[in-house]
C-alpha cells in the first residue's frame, strides 16, 4: 500500500530529473562531432585529441566517487545543481581556449561538473526506484538523456559550420546554465527516499559499503561490462570514428553528426522496450546480447569506407546501447547496500569513466600507431570480452521475487 500510494511522486520525480539531466547532455551531445576537430585545429596528433577526450573523462573519474558520498552529505539536488554551475563554467572556459593546454585544463573543468551532475541523477534514481520498477525507471531516465545526447550531434555539427569550432561549446555553457535553472526552482530533494536512517537499516560505513561491493562478484562484472561501454563511447564513437568519417571517407561535420544522431536516435526508440524486458526476464538476458551487438558495430565502423557502412555502424551501436542501456545502472543499483546508494553509483560511477579516460587515450596510441581499424577491432574485443566474463559469473539479479536469497541487500523502500 505505501508503495502504490508514493508511486505517483516517484514518477513525478523522475520527471524533473530527466529534464534537468537531458538539458545538460543536449549541450554535450553539441560538442560531441566537434570536439576531435576543434583539438586537430591547434595542430595536435591523434594521441592528443584522444587525450583532449579523455581528460574529461577524468574529472569524472576523480570525482565521481566524492560526489556520491557528497550526496549523503549535503544532499541530492544540492550536488547535482553545483554539478551544472561547474559544467557552463567549464564549457565557456574551453570555448575561450587560447590553445591546446588550456583546452585539456578547461575540459578537466568540465569533466568535474559532469561527475557531479551525474552521479547526482543516478543516486536520485536510486532513491526513487525499486527492484520492481528500476528497470523502466532507469530505461526513462536513459531515454532522455539518450535523446539529448543524440540529437545534439546534428545542430552541433551545422553550429561549427555556421560559426566555427568554438561555438558549439559556448551553447553548452548555455544550456549548463538553463539546466542549474531549472534544479534551483523545480527538482525536490530525495535523500532519504530509499532507506531508513536508524535501527538495523542504518546506513554502513563508507568502508563497509565498499569492502561489500567489491566483493559481489556481480557488482564488479557490471563495472567491467559499464567499463567497455565507456571505453567505446569516447575512445571509438566521440574519438576515432569521427576522425575515420573525416579523414578515410571524406565526411564533414555535419555528416558525421548525422550519422551518429541516426544511431543515438534508434538508440533512443528501443530503450523503453529495455526497461520492461530487464524487469520482466531479467538483467542478465538484456545485458549480454546488447553487449555483443555493441560489438558487432565496432567491426562495421572498422571496415567502413563508404558512408553506408559508416551509418551501419552507428545504427548497430544505437541498438546495442538501447537494449542494454537501462540493465547495467539498475543492476548496480540492485546490489546497493541499504542506506548506501550514494557510494554505491558513485563507485559503479568511477569504474564506468575509467573507461572514458583509457578509451580515447589507448585508442588514440593504437590508431597512431597501428591504424583506425586496428583500434576499432579492439573496441569490439574488449566488449566481447565483458559479455563473455558477465554471462558466465555474474547472477541475476532482477525483481524482488527472484532476486537471491543469499544475497544480504535490502532492496530500497522495502519496510
Amino acid at each position: 500500500m505505501q508503495r502504490t500510494a508514493v508511486l505517483p511522486r516517484t514518477y513525478v520525480v523522475l520527471a524533473w530529473i530527466c529534464l534537468v539531466v537531458g538539458v545538460n547532455q543536449l549541450g554535450f551531445g553539441i560538442v560531441v562531432p566537434v570536439l576531435p576537430l576543434y583539438a586537430s585545429s591547434f595542430g595536435v596528433t591523434q594521441t592528443a585529441i584522444g587525450m583532449a577526450i579523455a581528460v574529461y573523462g577524468l574529472g569524472r573519474l576523480l570525482f565521481d566517487l566524492p560526489m556520491g558520498r557528497l550526496t549523503d552529505r549535503f544532499g541530492r539536488r544540492t550536488i547535482l545543481l553545483v554539478g551544472t554551475l561547474i559544467t557552463a563554467v567549464g564549457s565557456l572556459l574551453c570555448g575561450l581556449a587560447a590553445d591546446f593546454g588550456q583546452l585539456i585544463l578547461f575540459r578537466f573543468v568540465a569533466g568535474v561538473g559532469a561527475a557531479t551532475v551525474l552521479t547526482g541523477a543516478q543516486v536520485m534514481l536510486a532513491d526513487i526506484s525499486s527492484r520492481e520498477n528500476r528497470g523502466r525507471v532507469m530505461s526513462i531516465y536513459q531515454g532522455a538523456f539518450l535523446f539529448a545526447v543524440g540529437f545534439g550531434p546534428t545542430p552541433g555539427g551545422f553550429i561549427a559550420d555556421l560559426l566555427g569550432y568554438r561555438a558549439p561549446f559556448f551553447t553548452f555553457a548555455v544550456l549548463g546554465l538553463v539546466a542549474g535553472l531549472i534544479a534551483f526552482t523545480a527538482l525536490p530533494e530525495t535523500r532519504g527516499l530509499g532507506s531508513s536512517s536508524s535501527g538495523p537499516d542504518a546506513p554502513p560505513s563508507a568502508s563497509t559499503a565498499l569492502r561489500q561491493l567489491l566483493t559481489s562478484t556481480g557488482f564488479v562484472l557490471i563495472c567491467l561490462v559499464s567499463f567497455a561501454q565507456f571505453f567505446a563511447r569516447t575512445g571509438a564513437i566521440f574519438s576515432v570514428v569521427p576522425v575515420v568519417g573525416h579523414d578515410r571517407i571524406g565526411l564533414s561535420p555535419s555528416q558525421i553528426g548525422i550519422a551518429i544522431t541516426l544511431g543515438n536516435m534508434l538508440n533512443f526508440a528501443v530503450i523503453w522496450v529495455s526497461g520492461v524486458l530487464v524487469d520482466r526476464y531479467g538483467r542478465k538476458a538484456v545485458i549480454v546480447p546488447s553487449t555483443v551487438v555493441s560489438a558487432t558495430a565496432f567491426v562495421a565502423f572498422a571496415v567502413a569506407d563508404s558512408y553506408g557502412l559508416f551509418t551501419l555502424g552507428a545504427l548497430l551501436w544505437g541498438i546495442g546501447g538501447g537494449i542494454g542501456g537501462a540493465a547495467p545502472a539498475a543492476y548496480a543499483a540492485d546490489l546497493a547496500p541499504a542506506g548506501a546508494n550514494g557510494v554505491t553509483m558513485g563507485i559503479y560511477r568511477t569504474v564506468a569513466d575509467a573507461g572514458y579516460v583509457v578509451g580515447p587515450a589507448l585508442l588514440g596510441l593504437v590508431a597512431d600507431q597501428m591504424g583506425a581499424p586496428q583500434a576499432l577491432t579492439l573496441t569490439a574485443l574488449v566488449f566481447l570480452v565483458a559479455a563473455t566474463l558477465f554471462a558466465a559469473f555474474a547472477p541475476e539479479t532482477a525483481g524482488g521475487r527472484r532476486a537471491k536469497a543469499a544475497a544480504t541487500f535490502r532492496p530500497p523502500g522495502r519496510s
